[in-house]
């Protein structure tokens, strides 16, 4: 399987973790042999995470670091059945995509209907292309919801390594994870690695989750990560805006 690039990953501005900045998570990626490195710092809700004007800065961000051509996201926190979101419509405009998660420290874990619904809407933000780690066992989700809201808005869904690898640090739920990414089989959804590394330690530790992937027999056509220009194509599709696509 061709890997190109880490849709997930954390720098120092994250706020917890790691003290790696975006040039050394750069410089892993290019020891490792991606063409592509998505940085998603942790939005402002999360506790010690950048403020907005880091995040409205990075339009201006080096494009190409270690020969590694960086793509410029967040991961937002989801702050409600809503689906909500704790940056406005300009900043993520100067963004290339946006990954929306659920996180215990900002979103309490309630009824399957309630956790459902707010990714559900989460993903009516057309600057949203990323689900998170749907898969965290925190949260009771409906994976047949999920996947069919997914399919109809064109939203890529994640198979996060923290939840699959046995160093990982978020509790496992690989029957759930398996169950879905059947149905994004059978639905045809696609899908993303994202190693959710802070720091540059864990940049595309993907043996567990391509080893699980094989299991099931998934379709590497609906796995993204060996074509960074189509999940650039598909995250400016959600906007409407193909001139974001600047690789």
């Amino acid at each position: 399987m061709d890997i190109f690039f880490d849709s997930h990953t954390h720098s120092i501005a994250s706020g917890h973790h790691t003290s790696d900045t975006l040039f050394s998570l750069a410089k892993s990626a290019s020891l490792k042999g991606l063409t592509h490195l998505c940085v998603t710092d942790h939005a402002p809700k999360m506790i010690g995470a950048a403020k907005e004007s880091y995040f409205r800065n990075l339009r201006y961000g080096q494009k190409k670091i270690f020969g590694v051509n960086v793509i410029y996201g967040v991961e937002l926190n989801v702050l409600d059945e809503s689906g909500k979101v704790d940056l406005p419509p300009d900043i993520l405009n100067g963004l290339d995509f946006a990954i929306a998660s659920l996180h215990r420290e900002i979103f309490k874990p309630s009824t399957e209907e309630y956790n459902t619904s707010a990714l559900i809407n989460a993903m009516d933000n057309p600057f949203v292309s990323v689900i998170g780690h749907p898969d965290d066992p925190t949260y009771e989700i409906n994976l047949f919801s999920l996947t069919d809201a997914a399919k109809e808005k064109k939203v890529i869904l994640e198979v996060n390594s923290m939840g699959v690898s046995e160093n990982g640090y978020r509790k496992h739920n690989i029957g759930w994870l398996k169950e879905m990414l059947n149905e994004c089989k059978r639905k045809e959804i696609y899908i993303v690695l994202g190693s959710d590394s802070h720091g540059s330690e864990n940049i595309a530790n993907f043996s567990d989750s391509i080893k699980l992937l094989n299991s099931i027999e998934f379709p590497e056509k609906l796995i993204l990560n060996g074509d960074p220009q189509k999940f650039l194509f598909l995250a400016a599709e959600r906007r409407k805006d193909k001139n974001i696509i600047r690789f």
